[in-house]
């Protein structure tokens, strides 16, 4: 099974075909191709090479499935006897790619 670890959004990942990874919010509307050029380690199921830092020549290619917010986290802030007290609630954006190919080079 080939596989490929590449960095996006400040993040790291693991790729294969055929998978869902759920990036960072990403420029682009559901079925656009996307390409990242950034990968640091790559498998073809036999081989594994390592980039210093990235691999030349290599990439994977997907497709922006779509684009949505993840689960809600509460920010609870408290301060005691000062009477303080602040809820508040975030989603983080995420785009959902679905990864095609994988070439190593």
């Amino acid at each position: 099974m080939s596989y490929a670890i590449i960095k996006t959004g400040g993040k790291q990942f693991r790729a294969e075909p055929g998978k869902s990874l759920r990036l960072p919010t990403m420029l682009g509307d559901a079925g656009t191709k996307v390409e990242f050029n950034d990968v640091l380690l790559g498998s073809d199921g036999t081989t594994v090479k390592a980039g210093v830092p990235m691999l030349a020549g290599a990439k994977v290619t997907g497709e922006i499935v779509k684009h949505g917010l993840g689960d809600k986290i509460v920010v609870f802030k408290f301060r005691r006897r000062k009477n303080y007290a602040k809820k508040q609630g975030h989603r983080q954006g995420f785009t959902e790619v679905r990864i095609h190919d994988i070439t190593l080079g």
